[in-house]
């Protein structure tokens, strides 16, 4: 089965989840016979990527730190992207506009069973696929811009895109039940046309060789040898991962238990907006930010970690839960968040409520046996998804719409 992936990242060239997780269902697609040719905004080299064709749409720099404003959608009109072609910079609805021209160009010479698109950010190209070439369409939704905005509007343009993207596509998939019922409330797309495919942790956290380095962070592994509980999030610095509820949260566990060290990894907006809380609430001594990371020195976070909190106020999946539980790390998660959905042996609780997850913190600081029995729950559950499992659901989708485009000529 040929299919024609639309794509925005694929590691190393990656900001995130998005690239993470279209890197493993390729992989695991082609596992299964499917020929795949992944288009992507931009021009470098993928070298570990030989199990499909990686092809570059524009001649654009890769992919910077955090999307380069792709992921925060008041941004989309400010002129953000390399263009080394012509030395200017581009937006990102430049670059989607030039995406689907490439699009109409290369579907002049090719035939693919199927389109698969990833997110608002290649729909417009999905529905060109649709209406011009008849191309079955299916929309792959990892966050809505709802989740992106903090469930608070978000920018019309990208919910304009999004709603024609859903509307246009054969078949939806979502990857948690939370991001269905989104799209359903949200946009008015029937259940039925929906279907549930969740994520699953990257094959290199478990079959890479990995050893942990302490030198890397050396102060944080001298706190810990002094009875420091370990607490860290993982993430893009935005309004969608209600960062600031964990920030006070985290000053009201430290008047119960001081001996709590806080690392924040990532980077973005939000950031020095989070630096001067840290300051206001007088917790900047028990608070790191490590910047952006990826790679080993994420790695080395999980390692160090004994909490790992994902404080989203909606979290369509999050896949860094998973890679902290493959690290040994007791998962405080909000029901906000689609990973909840499959994983029990974790403590939830609900974005605002600051004050539950500040106990639950400190609960779980003093308690060797609540620690021992989460981390040996979760260990189990968290390898109970495959990717090899998604893919065969995503071909079971693939048949469905090619079946129903024979059946309507």
């Amino acid at each position: 089965m040929k299919i024609l992936m639309l794509g925005w990242e694929l590691p190393p060239h990656n900001s995130g989840g998005l690239g993470v997780a279209c890197l493993n269902l390729s992989k695991a697609l082609a596992k299964e016979g499917a020929n795949i040719d992944f288009v992507v905004p931009y021009e470098a080299n993928h070298p570990d990527i030989d199990f499909m064709e990686v092809v570059p749409a524009l001649k654009l720099d890769p992919l910077f730190r955090y999307g380069i404003g792709a992921y925060d959608s008041t941004k989309i009109k400010e002129e953000v992207f390399p263009d080394v072609s012509n030395g200017k910079m581009v937006s990102i609805r430049e670059v989607q506009k030039r995406y689907c021209e490439f699009i109409d160009g290369y579907l002049k010479n090719h035939k693919p069973d199927v389109v698969h698109a990833h997110d608002w950010l290649t729909f417009e190209a999905g529905v060109l696929a649709k209406k011009k070439y008849g191309m079955p369409l299916i929309a792959h939704v990892h966050a809505t811009e709802f989740d992106r905005s903090g469930m608070n509007g978000g920018n019309p343009v990208v919910h304009a895109v999004e709603r024609e993207g859903l509307l246009m596509a054969d078949k939806i998939i979502a990857v948690s039940e939370s991001t269905k019922k989104i799209i359903h409330e949200r946009y008015d797309i029937p259940l039925d046309k929906i279907d549930v495919a969740y994520n699953s942790l990257d094959e290199s956290f478990i079959d890479s060789d990995y050893e942990f380095e302490a030198d890397q962070y050396r102060y944080v592994e001298a706190m810990k040898k002094q009875g420091y509980t370990i607490v860290s999030t993982v993430g893009r610095f935005t309004i969608q991962k209600g960062l600031a509820h964990m920030m006070r949260a985290a000053a009201k566990a430290l008047t119960k238990e001081p001996k709590l060290l806080f690392v924040f990894a990532g980077d973005g907006e939000e950031r020095c907006e989070l630096m001067k809380l840290a300051a206001d609430l007088r917790i900047s001594k028990n608070v790191i930010f490590t910047g952006f990371i990826r790679g080993k020195r994420l790695r080395d976070i999980y390692e160090i970690s004994d909490i790992f909190v994902m404080s989203s106020v909606s979290e369509p999946f999050g896949l860094t839960a998973l890679e902290a539980a493959h690290h040994g790390n007791v998962l405080i998660l909000t029901k906000q968040s689609g990973v909840a959905e499959v994983l029990k042996n974790v403590m939830e609780y609900d974005f605002w409520d600051e004050t539950k997850l500040a106990d639950q913190i400190v609960a779980v600081s003093k308690s060797k046996s609540l620690k021992a029995a989460l981390k040996r729950g979760v260990s189990k559950e968290y390898r109970g998804i495959s990717w090899d499992d998604i893919a065969k659901k995503c071909i079971e989708v693939y048949n469905e719409v090619r079946k129903r485009k024979r059946n309507n000529f």
